[in-house]
């Protein structure tokens, strides 16, 4: 896998998760509420988050940005998961401190940006609960379509889960949707 490049936005640098964050994670991976619409469920211990994000740091199925305010500290992360060729399922997190501030949009918008331009990607699919309210809005102001609505698609600390799908072409984003100015 070639080494993931460093990306830039208004406010936020995107460097390359590396298995040293996972304390800086470990405040979003701990936390209860931040938590709540995750696959699994908050994090007991420092070592299940150094785990966890040792596996998103290095195997190559996960293409995992570090979202930072200056190339410091992590406050959360973008991941994309290739899937077919042109087609990759993007997931993000953010530490609960840093949430309203526009964090999250602007990253997601940097990667999906990098992700049309320099990865050749065609299309962007992401999979929510559909009680996330936050994400499931931010991804429609963000351009994506909702394409599905799969009941008890998934099994969770929280039970039985349905999960919205949604997708973005990089056609659509091009024609215009709202993202970040890269640097």
């Amino acid at each position: 896998m070639a080494e993931l490049p460093t990306l830039r936005s208004q406010r936020l640098t995107l460097r390359p998760l590396v298995e040293a964050d996972a304390e800086a994670m470990h405040h979003f991976f701990s936390d209860e509420e931040a938590m709540r619409y995750w696959s699994s469920g908050p994090h007991k211990t420092l070592q299940e988050t150094r785990d966890y994000v040792r596996i998103n740091a290095t195997d190559e199925k996960y293409l995992t940005w570090a979202i930072t305010e200056d190339g410091g500290e992590a406050l959360g992360w973008v991941c994309l998961i290739p899937g077919r060729e042109g087609v990759a399922e993007i997931g993000y997190n953010l530490r609960r401190s840093h949430w309203r501030k526009g964090y999250v949009g602007e990253a997601v918008s940097r990667v999906i940006d990098h992700a049309f331009a320099e990865m050749g990607l065609r299309r962007i699919t992401a999979d929510v609960d559909p009680d996330n309210h936050g994400s499931n809005a931010l991804l429609e102001k963000l351009g994506f379509q909702r394409e599905g609505y799969l009941r008890e698609e998934w099994t969770t600390h929280l039970g039985v889960r349905d999960s919205i799908v949604w997708g973005l072409l990089k056609r659509e984003w091009e024609g215009g949707w709202t993202r970040a100015d890269p640097e």
